[in-house]
């Protein structure tokens, strides 16, 4: 019985070691090998998720308020709701793996910035994918969707380019952002379920 608990364990090492292995080869493919003549358009794709998670709630907020319209000010409302829930994951995240940042393991990585935060999930990803998920659930147009995925991706790509995260911590803020967001917008529909249904009750019993 030990002998197959060992070759479980050394099966389940190699096949941490084999995963890291491909972490690490395709940010050096990405970083070390990069087109720096774009580090300069990376750095504000990098930076962009500021005002998109910050500024765009409060617009939507303020065109809600302004035109008296509920829908548009709940949806403000709803974008808020997922920014916080995906920052208090992603800060639960990288508090309890405490991974480090792979510019501190690798010397070849190149980064643009150093940090002094932990490097899994990607903040900056998360970020981007919480506002490009919510923003798809609550408008189904392709001309809503497409660019804000397509804006998410590269904020993702950027923060490989630019040397501060693996691959697997953008595609965890990926899991986080949508994740959060996926869980407000639920949430949110069954609120306004439950209240649809006491207000179809009073005017039963009325």
């Amino acid at each position: 019985m030990k002998k197959y608990f060992y070759i479980i364990v050394i099966l389940f090492n190699q096949s941490i070691i084999g995963a890291q292995n491909i972490d690490i080869n395709i940010l050096k493919a990405v970083n070390v090998n990069r087109n720096t003549s774009l580090d300069g358009t990376m750095k504000t794709i990098t930076n962009s998720y500021i005002p998109f998670a910050a500024g765009l709630p409060s617009l939507i907020i303020i065109d809600g308020l302004l035109s008296h319209n509920k829908k548009i000010t709940y949806n403000a409302l709803e974008l808020y709701a997922s920014g916080m829930t995906n920052w208090l994951v992603t800060f639960a995240l990288k508090r309890t793996i405490d991974r480090d940042r792979p510019y501190q393991k690798y010397s070849f990585i190149q980064p643009y910035k150093y940090y002094n935060t932990y490097s899994f999930p990607s903040g900056h990803t998360s970020a981007a994918f919480a506002v490009a998920t919510t923003l798809s659930l609550q408008y189904k147009r392709w001309y809503v969707v497409v660019p804000a995925y397509t804006w998410a991706a590269l904020v993702g790509y950027s923060r490989m380019h630019l040397g501060v995260h693996y691959p697997s911590d953008v595609l965890g803020g990926i899991i986080v952002g949508a994740g959060s967001s996926y869980l407000c917008y639920r949430l949110r529909k069954i609120i306004e379920t439950n209240h649809h249904k006491k207000i179809e009750k009073k005017q039963v019993l009325n």
